[in-house]
């Protein structure tokens, strides 16, 4: 298999994402979910090789193996994006949830789910983490772990659920973006090898 450069890449959404989940037949995890953990495990300090990455998401998304190399490539890209987009000096870390074609049901639902991702990403390195970590960064994993709960919320279309809801979701983006920050004091000093993992 020829390799995957970051450049050659597009970037993915949350639909793209969620087609890879359908067609390996994957219905119970949500795309948002799966881009948190990502954003998660890199917020914490760790990077992962190609087969590590893929052994962890096929252990989160509950199945033995991808069936499909496409998949495979995707989720690889999926990694490369989250990466890129928490090193880089504009902060351009875009949730995967579901744009506003969908209902606010729908996004709120997504939100949450992407937070308990993150938290779960973060929480596998918890321990190496917590010790070094300010007052702010602790209180703002205390904030995420609340708005996790925002997945049981029923809010009706208008114009101040809709500004709630950005207020939230820009509340998240920044604070994962904080978090990253803190716990990755040299992120540019990983490897390139780690950065862009290959399919073989």
């Amino acid at each position: 298999m020829s390799e995957q450069n970051s450049s050659d890449i597009e970037k993915l959404t949350f639909d793209d994402v969620a087609n890879i989940l359908v067609s390996e037949k994957i219905t119970m995890v949500s795309p948002a979910e799966l881009h948190g953990l990502v954003a998660g495990q890199l917020a914490s300090g760790a990077r992962l090789t190609q087969e590590l990455w893929l052994q962890m998401a096929n252990d989160f998304l509950d199945v033995e193996h991808f069936s499909q190399d496409s998949s495979k490539v995707g989720l690889i890209g999926l990694y490369q994006q989250s990466l890129q987009e928490l090193e880089s000096l504009s902060m351009s870390l875009d949730l995967l949830i579901p744009d506003d074609d969908y209902e606010i049901s729908q996004r709120v639902e997504s939100l949450g789910l992407w937070v308990q991702g993150f938290l779960a990403g973060f929480g596998t390195q918890a321990r190496q983490s917590d010790k070094g970590m300010s007052a702010e960064a602790k209180e703002m994993l205390n904030d995420l772990g609340q708005i996790a709960q925002v997945a049981s919320l029923d809010l009706e279309e208008s114009e101040d659920s809709e500004s709630d809801f950005f207020e939230l979701t820009e509340y998240v983006r920044m604070g994962a973006v904080f978090i990253f920050t803190e716990c990755n004091v040299a992120p540019s000093s990983a490897t390139s090898t780690e950065q862009q993992p290959t399919l073989h």
